[in-house]
């Protein structure tokens, strides 16, 4: 048995103060704090108190990532996740689909058989970092957890402190507290929860408890929703974009849902990665909320993306992948046998020429990214401080779905402030200080179709990335903004007449299409879905606000 090489006693320097423990309720003998990545890796790998059965923890890729896996959920259950209902978040919180109320005596519930979880489990985890990389702001976290999977992926996520900073911002109280006991079930008796999974969250008193889901990226997303809520409070604005900085120190924000191409235009050659996914823009700047990256990796190859693909090594975590060998323990990333959702998450340094401290100046620029498989929003336009802020609350993109017969058709998706699953509070709260923090700033605005041209999906071709490249370049250069402009109808958006490096045809939507007719019809079209959307919105956002909205 090795687990007793682990075993923590309370007067070593890594130690949680058992006070820290018991006003929780916890009493587990054997408590890790962080842990090393090889002490993470020995516990996953050889200890046979720690492997799951069911979840097959403790294998090792050929390149040297731990790879876990997360058992029945392999993704985020946004249907799932609560947060308690009381006199203070009454009133604040944006109630509705995205964020579903739960009684605090249920979430107390669920806190106590989560604490009863994890003072059964052979040793407890627990993890301290930070939340921002503004250290005017930064949030302390602490999350206790029962596998090392979970405690290597949060130590990635999490700024990790150094132990300085953990004498002093971590031997007492901290901001928030994770209680990760996923692999027990959530009782369904328990009023407010829908199934045997749970996330609930209590803003108020700061914690949040997992049951019943194993997936690491619960508590990434936890804590990104709670910073959502607590930052604002401090004027400070999250948002769920990439960031990156030019040579000149020049920083540009981009936003995107998934299939924009976000992740690839975000790893700029010429450009110093701040961060992909999570970021805060206060007094001082722009910050990353987060220590490291948690990217996709389904059909992942070097020549497609050589930077994430380099980064599966030790003290990575690959997650729900297969091996195409066993024996040679090389990952299959093809192989979607386990979930689409493949994932594997790393330390920002694992990127070459991140930065470090991971933060900018205030941006020049700002990249609304969508990928328009309806094939009628131009490659680049403009955008006013207004127009801004309705299409930031919009939060577009068209996906392209399967139907009968063979046949598909582009579908609209939005969602606001293209991260509506995060969002504490109303999206106009959001987009206001946006508008406010731009015009302070003078930070310009673009909408970028990265999707189709000459014609909606199966008639038109995908934007080439050679031009939409070129039109950030010249994004970047001043060029564009310098230029003269088109008003393009309906949107009432400025498209540029010329960029170097992109054929001017293509600048226009229209000129691309053959009928131009049905190019009328397919812009009105979208144009009410826009209008359709916006509706939810409506009822807090200023008329200036509605009236950037497409012209029918």
């Amino acid at each position: 048995m090795l687990h007793h090489l682990w075993k923590y006693t309370y007067n070593t320097s890594k130690a949680l103060p058992l006070e820290q423990l018991t006003r929780w309720g916890l009493h587990n003998a054997t408590v890790v704090r962080n842990a090393s990545t090889p002490e993470l890796y020995e516990i996953a790998a050889m200890d046979p108190l720690s492997p799951d059965p069911e979840t097959r923890q403790g294998s090792i890729s050929s390149t040297g990532a731990m790879v876990a896996y997360s058992g029945r959920r392999t993704g985020r259950s946004p249907k799932d996740k609560r947060i308690v209902i009381d006199e203070h978040t009454e009133q604040e919180i944006w109630w509705g689909d995205v964020n579903i109320p739960i009684p605090k005596k249920s979430h107390n519930l669920l806190e106590q058989i989560a604490l009863q979880f994890l003072n059964t489990r052979p040793r407890l985890f627990v993890v301290d970092g930070y939340a921002g990389w503004d250290p005017h702001s930064r949030l302390r976290i602490r999350v206790f957890c029962t596998r090392a999977y979970h405690a290597l992926f949060m130590q990635n996520m999490l700024i990790k402190p150094t132990n300085e900073e953990l004498k002093r911002d971590f031997s007492d109280d901290v901001d928030f507290h994770i209680f990760n006991a996923g692999p027990m079930s959530a009782p369904k008796l328990v009023e407010g929860v829908g199934s045997e999974t749970c996330v609930s969250v209590n803003l108020t008193d700061k914690k949040m408890v997992i049951l019943g889901t194993q997936y690491a990226g619960e508590m990434k997303k936890g804590v990104f929703g709670v910073t959502h809520y607590m930052l604002p409070k401090q004027g400070i604005l999250t948002l769920h974009s990439s960031a990156n900085e030019g040579v000149n120190g020049d920083v540009t924000l981009l936003f995107g849902l998934s299939g924009t191409g976000k992740t690839t235009l975000s790893a700029d050659p010429k450009r110093k990665l701040i961060g992909d996914d999570e970021h805060g823009w206060s007094d001082y700047g722009i910050f990353n909320i987060e220590g490291g990256c948690y990217a996709k990796c389904v059909d992942l190859t070097y020549e497609k993306e050589p930077e994430i693909f380099n980064a599966v090594k030790f003290g990575a975590v690959l997650e729900n992948v297969e091996f195409l060998n066993k024996n040679s323990r090389e990952v299959d990333y093809h192989n979607i046998s386990i979930t689409e959702n493949t994932r594997v998450s790393y330390p920002l340094d694992f990127i070459p020429g991140a930065k470090n401290p991971a933060v900018g100046s205030h941006p020049k620029n700002i990249l609304f990214l969508t990928c328009d498989a309806y094939g009628v929003l131009p490659p680049v336009s403009l955008l006013t401080p207004e127009q801004a802020m309705y299409h930031f609350i919009s939060g577009y993109t068209a996906k392209v779905a399967g139907t009968e017969m063979g046949v598909k058709e582009p579908v609209a998706t939005f969602s606001a402030c293209f991260g509506e699953a995060f969002l504490p509070l109303h999206p106009t709260l959001y987009a206001t200080m946006l508008a406010a923090k731009m015009n302070e700033h003078g930070t310009k605005c673009w909408l970028i179709n990265t999707g189709w041209s000459g014609g909606k999906y199966g008639i038109g071709k995908r934007m080439s990335l050679k031009n939409t490249r070129s039109i950030i370049d010249a994004i970047h250069s001043g060029e564009l903004a310098k230029g003269e402009f088109d008003n393009f109808e309906v949107f009432n958006l400025q498209i540029p007449k010329k960029a170097t490096g992109v054929p001017d045809q293509i600048l226009h939507p229209k000129n691309t299409w053959t009928n131009k007719s049905e190019f009328d019809r397919t812009l009105r079209n979208l144009g009410e879905k826009f209008k359709k959307n916006f509706q939810k919105y409506q009822s807090k956002a200023s008329q200036d606000v509605i009236n950037a909205g497409p012209k029918i």
